[in-house]
């Protein structure tokens, strides 16, 4: 990525509503602004990650927004080690395992990365 495209960043700890109204408010901010149904995708994608995060990552998580000139990069930071999976969507008992297949299909490219310390990041890469 090249980060001298950086326009903009956004990092909160937050939960899946403040997420939401985060990212919303940041994207509402860029310039150029960026299609509806761009905004909605990164939204959706945010709601997933943080969703994921929260549910299997330790109940906590940080948000990090950053808009590339032709990209939109989303990254949650949790305490767990455990990457996301690729599972069987549960059809009829409700327990998920639509989310990480989605965000795969969305982004233009995601990437899990460990740290020393602990704990990993998501992030997905969106076309802006």
């Amino acid at each position: 990525m090249d980060n001298t495209s950086v326009t903009a960043s956004l990092r909160s700890t937050t939960s899946i509503a403040d997420a939401r109204d985060n990212a919303r408010a940041f994207l509402e901010g860029l310039a150029p602004a960026l299609a509806p149904e761009a905004t909605d995708t990164v939204i959706l994608v945010v709601s997933e990650l943080v969703t994921n995060a929260l549910r299997h990552g330790g109940g906590t998580c940080t948000l990090d927004l950053t808009a590339h000139h032709d990209s939109i990069e989303v990254a949650v930071h949790d305490p767990s080690p455990q990457a996301p999976r690729m599972r069987t969507p549960d059809l009829n008992g409700g327990t998920g395992g639509f989310g990480w297949p989605m965000v795969n299909h969305l982004a233009r490219a995601t990437a899990v990365t460990h740290h020393d310390a602990g704990g990993k990041t998501v992030s997905a890469l969106l076309p802006r």
